[in-house]
């Protein structure tokens, strides 16, 4: 049996080998080489390596992860990794770590900071793993980390700016929504929602269905200047809500952009502009209304002038004339004539809302029976007329004729709306009260109010032209039908009166008109008796002034035959010249509105600087610059409106005599 080789001679024989064996060389070179290649790697990769003992001791760490930390190799090689490395609000964290790797032998993913030589706290994403020895028990661990600390403050940040945007949005009042390119929307604020009605989830990836037809050509214009100018922009639209309400909006849209400036989608603002849209249209009509206001006051007032001595005129033929029954009845008719021709200029006052008209107590029922009389006669058998008239509704202060025109213009407008279907014609009239929240939404003050309905079974109206009815010149009839200008007439009757109208209509459900005149309390006998009572008369002396010297002449006349004195003049500054002259001599002063160099308040107010007790008396057909609460404030005594007839002035000068003797007695 040979003999077992020594360990020496073996260790010889493997050197000799080793000496010897090119091949076994070669391979050995390599691994070497490859060792070194991969260590090289190992330090100088540009993530973090770690390898720690199992009793948690560092055993190596990458030149990367050094650096980053601002250690040396020598400083950091068998420290213990957690106490060393890691926040102490962490250690308990790493150690669970440490203990599932051992446990399961599974690679670990986890987040974890870590401390670096200089105190600064650096966020690593660890990818963990145990290596293990030939028999199966862990040897070491081996992390590789990724340095997050950047990324995440850059996520935190993303966040941080898109709950900013998210609370400027919810905060904006006006609806707000994000786009992608496909127009589908990625977010809806909560104006939104409550304006249109939409949640996000009820479009899941649609487009929202709220451009009206008429109004698509415009939006793709503006969407399409938008992508190609790259420039915000901003129109006035219209949007549907999910009830299918249409709402005027200004429209907002700019791009949104990602980081390598390539259009991602548009924000788009949406603020409801409804109300003001309405407040501007209700500017607009009272612009209107005030042009041509002052066009009708200006024709007011020279007709008034061309009235005024043919009324007088006609009224003094008539007391002159009380036996020559021929004579009188052609008087009547030019009193007549021009008592409608004075209506009309009333109209035309009225539909502008700057007449002032000396409205009496006037009972209305048989007013409204007498207007359906003749309206029943002018309109078609077709067509039914329904009463229910309160005979006992009471009093109101007011214009008969002008309480007939409303009957008339409601009615005729009524059966306009149904003369080509046939219908029902329903008037009603009745005593009601108002409290003060009805009062309120109708703008006038609570009470008893004569409550007049006129409602058709027409096609109805819809929101728009309910908008504009009472505008002047508007009218939806047919040429030759209509002007326009009833339903305006009748709205501002009804407002000087201190009353309301209002209207009620749908497409195809007719229209109905509820008109409130504020009933009065008073004795309508009272009122004849003062009527028919003679007119006064006086021996005083008077100063007459008027530009017009048509006016001026007669209503000097009238004022003669009453038995008064009176000096007349056409010109304001030779009749102050006259008074200061000899300011006792006079008793009264009537004096016209309008009139060029000094108009009647101006004179008046250089008469009461001569003489402060001298009662004056204003006559104006129509003058925006006066009222009767004006010309008192100025120490004006009496106020009348022209055309004045014989038994107005005679009544106005007396009871301004009569108040100035009293007060110098």
């Amino acid at each position: 049996m040979a003999e077992k080789p020594t360990y020496e001679e073996l260790e010889k024989k493997i050197q000799k080998l080793e000496r010897t064996g090119s091949e076994y060389n070669k391979v050995k070179k390599k691994l070497h080489e490859e060792k070194t290649f991969s260590r090289a790697l190992l330090l100088t990769a540009p993530v973090f390596y770690v390898a720690i003992s199992v009793d948690g001791k560092t055993i190596m760490i990458n030149d990367t992860m050094l650096d980053a930390l601002g250690y040396k190799q020598d400083e950091v090689a068998g420290k213990d990794y957690i106490t060393t490395f890691v926040p102490k609000r962490n250690h308990a964290e790493l150690s669970r770590v440490f203990d599932r790797l051992v446990k399961f032998n599974k690679p670990t993913l986890n987040e974890n900071y870590i401390l670096a030589k200089n105190g600064k706290e650096l966020l690593v994403e660890w990818h963990g793993k145990s290596i293990l020895n030939k028999k199966g028990h862990v040897s070491y661990f081996f992390g590789v980390g990724i340095d997050i600390t950047a990324r995440k403050k850059r996520e935190t940040a993303y966040r941080e700016n898109e709950q900013r945007l998210k609370a400027i949005f919810e905060a904006n009042p006006d609806p707000v929504v994000v786009y992608d390119m496909k127009g589908h929307p990625l977010y809806l604020n909560l104006a939104f929602t409550e304006v249109f009605g939409w949640l996000l989830n009820d479009l899941k990836g649609n487009c929202i269905p709220f451009v009206p037809e008429d109004q698509e050509n415009l939006t793709k214009a503006q969407i399409k200047e938008i992508y190609e100018s790259g420039n915000p922009v901003r129109f006035e639209t219209k949007r549907l809500t999910k009830h299918g309400k249409t709402i005027d909006v200004l429209m907002s849209a700019a791009i949104i952009k990602d980081i390598q400036g390539i259009n991602t989608g548009l924000v788009v603002n949406l603020r409801d502009i409804t109300g003001k849209k309405r407040l501007e249209a209700q500017l607009l009509r009272a612009q209107r209304m005030e042009t041509i206001g002052t066009l009708a006051g200006g024709i007011a007032h020279d007709f008034n002038n061309i009235l005024s001595p043919i009324l007088s005129h006609t009224e003094m033929l008539l007391h002159d004339t009380q036996e020559d029954r021929s004579i009188r009845n052609r008087l009547n008719q030019i009193h007549e004539s021009t008592k409608r021709a004075i209506s009309l200029v009333k109209q035309i006052l009225t539909f502008s809302r700057q007449d002032n008209f000396c409205l009496k107590l006037i009972e209305i029922a048989p007013i409204i029976k007498e207007a359906l009389s003749l309206i029943r006669s002018t309109i078609p058998t077709t067509i039914g007329i329904e009463q229910d008239i309160d005979k006992n509704c009471g009093y109101v202060k007011g214009d008969p004729t002008q309480i007939h025109q409303i009957v008339m213009n409601l009615a005729t407008n009524a059966y306009h709306a149904m003369e080509e279907t046939s219908g029902e014609l329903k008037v009603s009239l009745k005593e009601v009260k108002l409290n003060e929240l009805d009062s309120i939404n109708l703008d006038i003050g609570p009470g008893l109010y004569g409550c007049l309905t006129v409602a058709d079974t027409g096609g109805g109206m819809d929101k728009d032209i309910i908008e504009k009815i009472f505008d002047p010149f508007f009218t939806t009839k047919k040429i030759g039908k209509g002007t326009g200008m009833g339903l305006s007439v009748v709205h501002g009757i009804v407002k000087h009166m201190n009353g309301a109208i209002k209207v009620y209509s749908e497409p195809g459900k007719g229209s109905k008109f509820t008109v409130y005149f504020p009933l009065e309390k008073g004795s309508l006998e009272k009122q004849k008796i003062q009527e028919n009572e003679l007119m006064p008369s006086g021996i005083e002396r008077i100063l007459l002034v008027d530009d017009e010297e048509s006016v001026a002449i007669i209503e000097k006349q009238i004022l003669e035959r009453l038995g008064y004195q009176v000096a007349s003049f056409i010109n304001s500054v030779e009749a102050l010249d006259a008074f200061r002259a000899a300011p006792d001599k006079f008793d009264l002063i009537i004096t016209d509105m309008a009139m060029p160099i000094m108009p009647g308040d101006k004179l008046s107010a250089a008469l009461i600087g001569i003489r402060p007790d001298i009662p004056i008396l204003l006559c104006t057909g129509f003058n925006g610059s006066i009222s009767e609460e004006k010309a008192i404030s100025l120490g004006i005594k009496g106020f009348l409106l022209k055309p004045i007839t014989m038994r107005a002035l005679a009544q106005k000068v007396r009871e301004v005599l009569d108040k100035a003797e009293k007060i110098n007695l």
